[in-house]
């Protein structure tokens, strides 16, 4: 009896140890992990003291959406100032581009000839015609003052016996001192020309003309390079203070760098932030993954693969995910993924991103990755 009990347990050892020698070279089918997105904490560069909060938490924000406004303080008026000296700017290298138009040419022609015909008569002096016309007028002057003289002296006389009023003879003393002024001038006159023209009067007008001469010349040939250049740089100088005031006022506005939902948001009007510091934090819902971690004997995996993974919020569904990582180095098995027993096994990080349902699954949802139902990468995900 003995005997035929022997070989029957030994068979029964061997199938058990086949059984678990099969189990533990097939493994699990399928790992489990958590549906996990990635976490932008959004801030500005400038800082600064709160307008508005525009949306809430937990809403639905869409990427380049308006989320917070900051104060701009004086930044407007600076811009309007910065947006003048451009136009400025501009303006004068237009200007200076364009050059000189040809009625300003012709008007430095005409003064280089005016001031040379002066020139001209200066160096030749007061021809003779001139200066007998001053002696006439200066022997005219000298005739009215006799008369004036003889008119105020018979009026003085006259007075004196109350044959003429007061304000006769105040008339004649004014016209006495008109003509002696008058006579004064004259002599002036006469005593000039006979002089002829002194060195600092040529002096004077050659360097007029000098000058002259030099702008119509910078007329005709238009502006030189280096003031063109020299325009341009202020021009530029300009649109740059410009730009960084833009730059200034774009960074008040706080905006959606992607597609999501916010997560975190503790924030109100007046509130003050730091200049780079985080105001909020946004989940990237539009690319989400499954970190799992995969035992070594079913490592055959490669990045670029598909599997299904299923979800318990919609257990008849499985969605496609794509394997994008796997970790180089082996790990334990985390303590919430496996029993304790098993956590002395080595494991291996994986991540695999989905390509579909990204609209019904939620980052935090347990999933389990279906190891059995892996698909080829596709060529192009191979050769990458």
């Amino acid at each position: 009896m003995i005997k035929r009990i022997a070989p029957l347990a030994l068979l029964t050892a061997v199938l058990i140890g086949v059984l678990a020698y099969s189990q533990r070279a097939t493994g699990p089918l399928k790992v489990s992990g958590f549906i996990e997105a990635d976490e932008i904490r959004i801030g500005s560069r400038v800082g600064g003291r709160v307008a508005a909060v525009l949306v809430e938490e937990g809403a639905t924000v869409a990427k380049g959406q308006e989320l917070v406004r900051l104060e701009p303080f004086d930044l407007i008026e600076s811009q309007r100032e910065a947006a003048a000296q451009l136009a400025a700017r501009q303006a004068d290298l237009d200007r200076l581009a364009a050059g000189y138009q040809p009625e300003e040419i012709r008007q430095a022609k005409a003064r280089v000839d005016q001031i040379a015909a002066q020139l001209e008569k200066l160096t030749n002096g007061p021809r003779p015609e001139e200066i007998a016309a001053a002696k006439g007028r200066q022997q005219a002057a000298e005739v009215e003052l006799t008369l004036a003289q003889r008119t105020l002296d018979r009026a003085s006389n006259l007075r004196d016996s109350n044959a003429v009023s007061q304000q006769e003879y105040e008339e004649a003393d004014e016209k006495m001192k008109s003509a002696r002024a008058n006579l004064t001038v004259r002599n002036n006159e006469l005593q000039l020309l006979e002089a002829g023209t002194r060195q600092e009067e040529l002096d004077e007008a050659k360097a007029k003309l000098a000058e002259a001469e030099a702008a119509w010349e910078l007329m005709k040939n238009g502006y030189r390079n280096e003031l063109v250049r020299q325009a341009a740089a202020a021009r530029d100088a300009a649109q740059a203070t410009l730009d960084a005031i833009g730059q200034r006022l774009d960074e008040l506005v706080i905006r959606s760098p992607v597609a999501g939902v916010v997560e975190a948001l503790e924030l109100q009007p007046g509130d003050l932030v730091s200049a780079s510091g985080p105001v909020m934090s946004l989940m990237d819902n539009t690319n989400l993954w499954v970190r799992a971690y995969v035992p070594e004997n079913h490592l055959d995996l490669q990045v670029g693969q598909r599997l299904p993974m299923s979800v318990d919020s919609f257990p008849d569904e499985r969605f496609a995910c794509e394997i994008s990582f796997i970790a180089r180095r082996a790990e334990f098995t985390p303590s919430n993924i496996q029993t304790p027993e098993e956590r002395s096994k080595q494991v291996f990080r994986i991540k695999a991103t989905l390509v579909e349902g990204l609209d019904r699954l939620r980052p935090g949802m347990s999933a389990d990755l279906w190891l059995g139902e892996i698909e080829q990468p596709s060529a192009k995900n191979a050769d990458e």
